[in-house]
């Protein structure tokens, strides 16, 4: 199944690791410094317009990517329509 991340970009379910709130995560400085190592590796895709709610960790054959999204974690939660309980 292919999720709508934002902007004009789908990726596929399977290859997604992680969806994090932009707001709750950039407070710990082991995101921060996570976000700042994949900027400085080029693993990092802006696909947000406006101000970033979100980002998303993928994988696909080994290649991790990281896309900053202004579609929040909870609306891409609820578009994967996964049943598991959010913490």
């Amino acid at each position: 199944m292919f999720l709508h991340i934002g902007s004009d970009v789908v990726v596929r379910s399977e290859d997604i690791i992680a969806v994090f709130d932009m707001d709750n995560t950039t407070i710990s400085k082991m995101s921060r410094n996570f976000l700042t190592e994949a900027q400085k590796s080029g693993s990092v895709i802006n696909i947000c317009d406006d101000l970033p709610k979100s980002y998303v960790i993928t994988n696909f054959d080994g290649n991790t990517q990281v896309y900053i999204s202004s579609v929040s974690s909870q609306t891409i939660y609820k578009r994967s329509g996964n049943k598991k309980t959010i913490m």
